[in-house]
């Protein structure tokens, strides 16, 4: 059986659904500041472990799978809030937002 590490299926789906229906917005800022694709017209988060979260991203009509990774390895759930929230930081303080 494969190491899940600290995120299980059923964290990943939370977190997923969370970010997807609250957080699209986010989601496409920081894909395209930190994946480097500044044409995404969409973004949607596809899945995540202990090193980074996924997405997949809408360029020039195109999906793209997207993985950027984390500062650091996760090991509990409160810390993927704290790294989202930077990650979104980063990305508005990029795209000059």
């Amino acid at each position: 059986m494969a190491d899940e590490g600290p995120f299980g299926d059923d964290v990943v789906r939370q977190i997923m659904r969370h970010m997807n229906d609250d957080h699209a917005a986010d989601c496409l800022t920081i894909c395209r500041a930190l994946a480097d694709r500044p044409g995404a017209t969409a973004a949607r988060m596809t899945g995540m472990d202990a090193d980074g979260i996924e997405f997949a991203v809408m360029d020039g009509g195109v999906e793209h799978p997207v993985r950027i990774p984390f500062s650091e390895r996760l090991t509990e759930r409160p810390q993927v809030r704290r790294e989202v929230v930077r990650m979104t930081e980063e990305a508005r303080a990029a795209l000059g937002g």
